[in-house]
């Protein structure tokens, strides 16, 4: 605890000096009963001695002894929380240079009640200047990320032993603001435990990309079939031929329409138009921007020559409605939260019960191993924060995007990205060349590795276009432009001899 009460202590006064001197400034903690609460009590004793002005919003009738005994040692000023002065310590607190949201732990279970609630919801309206949560924000759910309303949004969440699932799963990833890990002594025993998520990182995206060796030829880069687009959603097409040729494959074979083909070879000349389904390829991306039954019948007639081949799949959106009663697990799913509802939905082992966008949003990690499980494909759940499930329970999340990624096309890129990533390294995958052993990913889990390589390469880029713009707004061709830098990047920074 004390550990944890010093990382906390630690990570406040370096928030608060960027803002301010430290000494004359104010703290306020919000206690709650147990080990949390100790843990934020503690951490505002060491800034009492520090020079700050200290005051204690204590919510439960009994908190840690120690660490309030130490507070009151420290100078701290002490109030209780009671059901009619939520409002006013509210107001109180919000005029703090910095809140610390000590409440709730993550042995907590269904939210705040009462008080506690009242003032956390008044104190969300007024938008304290800085809010810094012990551990998790309080309401948050540890493992899973959903929410229990209401819960004070944190500027920085300071977490101790491990980053806990809930803090990188949408809602609560939204709720976190920047998490800071503080070790505490207990981190060795926590390597036996299988984590309940994954994230790839720089030097493991730089591991797993694909990369041409010297003697490569167009089609040992890889060849990625497309039905995508349609006479109506023609820029679907050639977005998604386009992401797929500027992320490094091959070459790129595209079925459908004439009105569509000659959008596709007006942006990318390179691209192949065939007329029916004999080229060879060895992935294939179907279903972004399909429409109509010629082409729905191109996607269908695709999806069952990859079936017979064992070849990896991207099936995005109109082509979610085509699938197999058993997928294989390098077939890729890309739904929204809208069509992931829809298609949990159609599946027989669903219930009665119909699950809503808004069930899939606030519990994302839940339905999108739900999905998987009942697919047996890998599913990619498009968001804030991408989450990528493999039927095996396994899961993978990045979160590198930009908000103004939220654009029309942005999917149609991710797709193409993600085929080219396929079709360039299904070899690999199926014969390990030591990259997915060296990370620890299981060969049943390596498909959803890739896609969420896939997904940080997406969001990486949507980042880069953006800050071309100093930030501003983009479209999905400035993100599809930017992915070559991105792998360029990654490429040049990723190191063979890293053990």
């Amino acid at each position: 605890m004390q550990r944890a009460a010093y990382g906390l202590a630690q990570a406040v006064a370096r928030e608060v000096k960027s803002i301010r001197k430290l000494a004359g400034a104010s703290v306020t903690v919000l206690a709650g009963k147990g080990n949390n609460g100790g843990d934020g009590l503690f951490a505002a004793a060491i800034l009492a001695r520090r020079g700050m002005r200290t005051t204690a919003v204590l919510a439960a009738p009994a908190v840690h002894q120690e660490a309030l005994a130490a507070f009151v040692a420290a100078g701290g000023r002490v109030v209780q929380l009671e059901a009619g002065n939520a409002e006013e310590l509210a107001v109180l607190s919000a005029g703090s240079d910095c809140i610390i949201d000590a409440l709730l732990g993550t042995g907590a279970r269904g939210g705040l009640r009462e008080a506690p609630a009242e003032l956390v919801a008044s104190l969300q309206e007024l938008r304290p200047r800085l809010v810094v949560a012990c551990d998790l924000p309080s309401g948050l759910d540890a493992n899973s990320g959903e929410v229990h309303w209401p819960v004070l949004d944190a500027d920085i969440t300071v977490t101790f032993g491990g980053i806990k699932a809930g803090l990188m799963a949408d809602p609560g990833e939204g709720c976190a603001g920047r998490v800071e890990l503080v070790a505490i002594g207990i981190e060795r025993s926590l390597e036996s435990i299988s984590p309940e998520l994954r994230r790839l990182t720089d030097s493991d995206l730089g591991t797993l990309l694909p990369k041409p060796g010297r003697r490569a030829h167009k089609y040992s880069r890889g060849v990625l079939g497309v039905v995508a687009g349609s006479a109506r959603f023609a820029g679907a097409a050639a977005l998604s031929v386009h992401a797929a040729a500027l992320a490094g494959v091959g070459m790129v074979r595209y079925l459908g329409p004439q009105s569509a083909a000659q959008l596709v070879l007006a942006r990318t000349p390179e691209a192949l138009w065939e007329t029916d389904h004999s080229g060879r390829v060895q992935a294939w991306l179907l279903g972004s921007g399909v429409d109509g039954e010629e082409q729905l019948q191109r996607a269908k007639e695709a999806g069952a020559l990859a079936l017979a081949d064992d070849l990896p799949v991207v099936v995005d959106a109109g082509a979610l409605s085509l699938l197999p009663e058993r997928c294989p697990a390098h077939w890729i799913l890309t739904p929204h939260a809208g069509e992931l509802a829809t298609l949990l939905n159609s599946l027989p082992s669903t219930g009665e019960v119909k699950v809503t966008r808004d069930d899939v949003e606030s519990r994302p990690l839940h339905f999108v191993r739900q999905a998987a499980e009942q697919t047996g494909a890998t599913v990619l759940l498009k968001g804030a924060t991408t989450l990528v499930s493999s039927p095996s329970g396994v899961v993978f999340n990045q979160s590198e995007g930009t908000a103004w990624m939220a654009t029309a096309g942005s999917g149609d890129v991710l797709a193409g990205v993600l085929g080219a990533l396929l079709a360039q390294a299904a070899e690999s995958i199926r014969h390990d060349d030591g990259a997915y052993a060296a990370l620890c990913v299981d060969p049943a889990d390596r498909w959803a590795a890739l896609a969420a390589v896939a997904a940080s390469v997406h969001g990486r880029a949507g980042a880069l276009a953006s800050a071309d713009f100093d930030g501003g707004p983009i479209t999905a061709s400035a993100i599809a432009e930017a992915v070559p830098r991105v792998i360029g990047s990654l490429s040049a920074e990723y190191d063979p001899t890293r053990p």
